[in-house]
C-alpha cells in the first residue's frame, strides 16, 4: 500500500502554509521594505537569525538521523 494522493486534509494544510507565507510576505513588505521600522530593525533581524539558525540545525540533525529508514511506517 503505497499510494499517495493528496487527501482533503493534505490540500487544507497546503492552503494554509501559502496562506501564511503570503501573510508573512505582505506583513513583511509592508513593515520594512515601505516604512522604517526604526529602532525595532535590529531586534528584529536578530530574532530572524536566531529563527533561521534553529531550523537549520534541526534539518541538519533531522538529515543526518538513520533512524527513520528503519522505520515500518515509512
Amino acid at each position: 500500500m503505497n499510494d499517495r494522493t493528496l487527501t482533503g486534509a493534505g490540500l487544507i494544510g497546503t492552503l494554509v502554509v501559502v496562506g501564511l507565507v503570503a501573510f508573512g510576505a505582505y506583513g513583511f513588505v509592508t513593515g520594512y521594505l515601505l516604512e522604517s521600522p526604526g529602532d525595532l530593525f535590529g531586534p528584529s533581524v536578530g530574532v530572524l537569525a536566531v529563527a533561521v539558525v534553529v531550523v537549520g540545525a534541526l534539518t541538519v540533525l533531522g538529515s543526518r538521523s538513520k533512524r527513520w529508514l528503519r522505520s515500518t511506517y515509512w
